[in-house]
């Protein structure tokens, strides 16, 4: 356990009911969240400090049922708005003075949803969801469900309604299965999906590959040879990807990031396994860009020891050889994907990484990322340069800054295409 000196927390500017804001996806956005009487709406609170966080405004509609497990002064405190509890003349279900941008009923319960699928509109919550479904289909929000019940309540009464609310065009979000139950996902899952469903994105249904994190080389049966790099950018770049609404799939080696829940990927944990996954992955289907920022192993030795090398032994002399160039290997065999390729350099100067740069350009690469590990931000942040053909570079500051401009190039790139 960590130890307390006792001393106060530093003071900060975000008072007790602000959030930090994690992104702008949901600005200006409003998000109702219908709460039913399952004990996970206990999480609630969560929930809407998680949209809050991305920016939205959130008004919560709770059951009577539902306020047995939480309570309204949780989601006032949370939300920063008033509870609707009830019914009233000022005609809170219909929303027409202020409509919201998407309805998540979460958790929604078996009654709930065989209600809602029926059109029974006898409630706050059902009430509201039959208004939000006419809205809905006139394009004009988008309607989320959250399934969580015990694993007996999963019959084909239920099944038959969930698929007529997907064929209506409402999105069922996957339950996490566990424990003989459908539970509650994440937080960050169901605001993923929240964000995905109002996206205006040009990126939206884009198939797009993204590589991040290590590839280590085998030196016996246990040792590798690998690098320091964590692979956040890559997870970063393929996380803002997915929430603008991009088919997105990450391979990824191990290192400090884990893609969370709600992300499309596949681990490696070898440079045989990178090479094998990207080149099976884009033959698999029509990608139309591929961005690689992996940190591909440069070298590997030329032979594998089989099993362990002893320990205390002489100390074996490791002969190392080129490995295949992927990208190059990509570039070759797809020539229509549109490439992101990085550059990392240390001791050299900035004219110098922008010749590197635009020497990448002239092999038929579309865009570098290019930095140096000399060049940091104030808070120690990474700095890249943005490289293309026809445009200025661009720098950036800040990993999650990097991946951003990443994904405004491209749906740029789509806009003007």
């Amino acid at each position: 356990m960590k130890h307390w000196d006792f001393s106060a927390p530093p003071e900060s500017e975000i008072t007790d009911r602000q959030v930090a804001l994690e992104s702008n996806h949901l600005a200006g956005k409003r998000i109702a969240l219908l709460i039913t009487g399952s004990i996970a709406a206990m999480k609630a609170p969560l929930i809407a400090r998680s949209l809050r966080r991305q920016g939205a405004d959130v008004v919560v509609f709770a059951s009577a049922e539902a306020l047995r497990y939480t309570t309204v002064e949780a989601l006032e405190w949370s939300t920063t708005n008033p509870v609707i509890t009830k019914l009233t003349p000022a005609a809170e279900h219909l929303s027409d003075e202020n409509p919201f941008s998407a309805y998540v009923i979460a958790p929604a319960t078996y009654n709930t949803i065989n209600k809602i699928a029926c059109g029974i509109a006898d409630s706050v919550i059902t009430s509201s969801v039959a208004s939000a479904l006419g809205r809905m289909e006139r394009g004009k929000t988008q309607v989320l469900i959250a399934p969580t019940m015990h694993g007996s309540l999963h019959n084909s009464i239920l099944t038959a309604s969930l698929h007529k609310l997907q064929t209506m065009g409402v999105k069922i979000i996957p339950p996490t299965a566990a424990y003989g139950k459908n539970l509650l996902p994440s937080e960050s899952t169901i605001v993923s999906e929240v964000v995905r469903s109002i996206s205006k994105s040009k990126l939206k249904n884009i198939l797009i590959l993204v590589t991040g994190g290590t590839t280590p080389v085998p030196i016996d049966n246990v040792r590798r040879i690998t690098n320091c790099f964590t692979g956040r950018l890559g997870g970063y770049i393929a996380e803002e990807l997915h929430l603008r609404g991009a088919a997105v799939k990450l391979i990824c080696g191990e290192g400090g990031y884990t893609p969370p829940e709600y992300l499309p990927h596949y681990k490696i944990s070898t440079y045989s396994e990178y090479k094998t996954a990207v080149i099976t992955e884009l033959a698999s289907s029509n990608y139309q860009y591929g961005i690689f920022s992996a940190a591909v192993a440069d070298y590997q030795p030329d032979t594998v020891f089989p099993g362990k090398i002893p320990s205390g032994g002489a100390l074996q002399t490791i002969n190392l050889v080129p490995t295949a160039k992927v990208i190059a290997e990509v570039k070759d065999k797809f020539p229509d994907l549109y490439m992101v390729t990085f550059k990392y350099q240390e001791n050299i100067d900035h004219e110098q990484l922008m010749d590197i740069a635009d020497a990448r350009l002239a092999q038929g690469y579309q865009m570098v990322v290019a930095n140096r590990g000399e060049e940091k931000g104030d808070q120690g942040e990474q700095i890249a340069y943005l490289v293309t053909k026809d445009q200025p570079e661009k720098k950036v500051i800040g990993k999650r800054n990097i991946a951003i401009a990443i994904a405004s190039f491209l749906e740029n790139a789509i806009a003007i295409a």
